[in-house]
């Protein structure tokens, strides 16, 4: 259960419903974005790159996406592990990193190794959570 104050309403960027105190504004405390104030919906929002870590079975997923939303609703999973902020180059890395455990494509077996890296990225927040936060930043 969570010490934080509810917010008096959904978060306008996240939908998030906790908030805080920062500087004499009520802050959502999941994205940090400034409650009562909303995104101008003439502009379009900012693309944030992420790696994606997806489950299937004992299968992991390691893609990028600058819409994750649209991009995981057409891939078929059993659970989104993490996000991590970065493009191509990062996922690259990943592949690279994880290349002794590739089934094909970007398609992982999931081992310790790379549970140990997903458990350490989901240290940092939940995946929609984090994704929240660094659209809140981008749009500051």
């Amino acid at each position: 259960m969570s010490d934080l104050p509810p917010l008096p309403g959904p978060c306008e960027l996240c939908g998030g419903l906790r908030g805080t105190r920062r500087e004499g504004s009520l802050i959502c405390a999941d994205c940090g974005w400034r409650y009562g104030d909303a995104p101008d919906p003439d502009l379009p929002l900012p693309a944030i790159e992420v790696v994606y870590y997806l489950r299937y079975d004992r299968r992991v997923k390691i893609g990028t996406s600058r819409r994750p939303r649209q991009r995981l609703a057409s891939i078929r999973h059993d659970e989104l592990l993490a996000f991590e902020q970065g493009g191509r180059a990062l996922e690259q890395q990943r592949h690279r990193e994880f290349a002794l455990v590739r089934e094909g494509g970007e398609w992982f077996t999931l081992t310790d190794e790379v549970r140990a890296h997903i458990a350490a990225l989901r240290e940092r927040g939940e995946p929609w959570t984090l994704y929240a936060r660094w659209l809140s930043d981008a749009l500051r």
